[in-house]
């Protein structure tokens, strides 16, 4: 079948139409802006940015912090020097009180060293023969010597333990975690610090332990002091008090003696 040279171009120009048709865009299709949901697009991807920043710098704090300071500084800054050491009491240059001395720098539990320093009491049957007043009195004075001489026994004894441990052992001890401390080796991880505090902390503790020792021997001393003071205010009192209950009986016989003195007395 042969085909007409009209119709041929007819259906090249149906075939252009067809494409140039396909080619544009439908008249159907329009352009929508939705500003709600572009505000809500803006904002989240805004917070995935911060988040995302924030998350680095978490990571470089951590990288930071990972760290030890040794890799910023010098740790020999925080060392101290010229650290003092404790005082002995040098016993060679006090013969008389040389065994007291060891008792202040090494401690003495018996108190003999002490005891070898004082005045002993004597003991006398007769304390058991005055009346109770008397002996009263007189056993009140006797407590507070033997009151003393327990307080300064334990006094000496626990300064002169807490000198010798602190001279022997602690000083030493916190040289030792010093010098772990101002360590700048990366083999001290951080596992090595937390130990370290450990130490620190154990180191405290006994010291702690050493001051209260130290103010229990003061609070004994001051109740001694105390007690002292109370005899004495007391053994005063009593006095005034015999005074003003004996005064007549005793201003009588007074007079009485006086009177017989001045009758009986001749001129030689």
């Amino acid at each position: 079948m042969r085909t007409s040279p009209r119709q041929t171009v007819r259906t090249a120009l149906l075939v252009l139409a067809v494409a140039f048709s396909a080619a544009r865009p439908a008249s159907a299709q329009f352009a929508v802006f939705d500003a709600a949901t572009t505000a809500r697009n803006r904002t989240t991807a805004a917070l995935k940015e911060l988040l995302y920043r924030l998350q680095i710098q978490e990571h470089d704090k951590l990288l930071l912090m990972a760290r030890r300071l040794s890799a910023l500084t010098s740790l020999r800054r925080f060392a101290l020097t010229d650290v003092p050491r404790w005082r002995v009491h040098g016993s060679a240059d006090f013969p008389f009180v040389q065994s007291y001395l060891d008792t202040l720098n090494f401690g003495d539990r018996s108190g003999a060293a002490y005891l070898a320093l004082v005045e002993r009491l004597a003991q006398s049957p007769r304390l058991g023969r005055l009346s109770p007043a008397a002996r009263r009195s007189v056993i009140s004075r006797l407590a507070t010597i033997d009151l003393a001489d327990a307080v300064v026994i334990a006094g000496s004894n626990g300064t002169g333990q807490l000198r010798n441990a602190g001279r022997r052992l602690e000083i030493d001890a916190i040289a030792a975690l010093e010098r772990d401390v101002v360590d700048p080796s990366i083999e001290q991880s951080t596992t090595a610090v937390l130990d370290k505090i450990s130490g620190a902390a154990l180191i405290g503790a006994r010291q702690r332990q050493a001051r209260i020792q130290l103010l229990a021997g003061v609070l004994e001393q001051l109740l001694l002091d105390t007690k002292q003071l109370r005899d004495v205010d007391a053994a005063t009192m009593n006095s005034q008090l015999v005074t003003w209950r004996d005064k007549a009986a005793v201003d009588a016989a007074f007079v009485a003696g006086s009177g017989d003195a001045l009758r009986t007395w001749r001129q030689p």
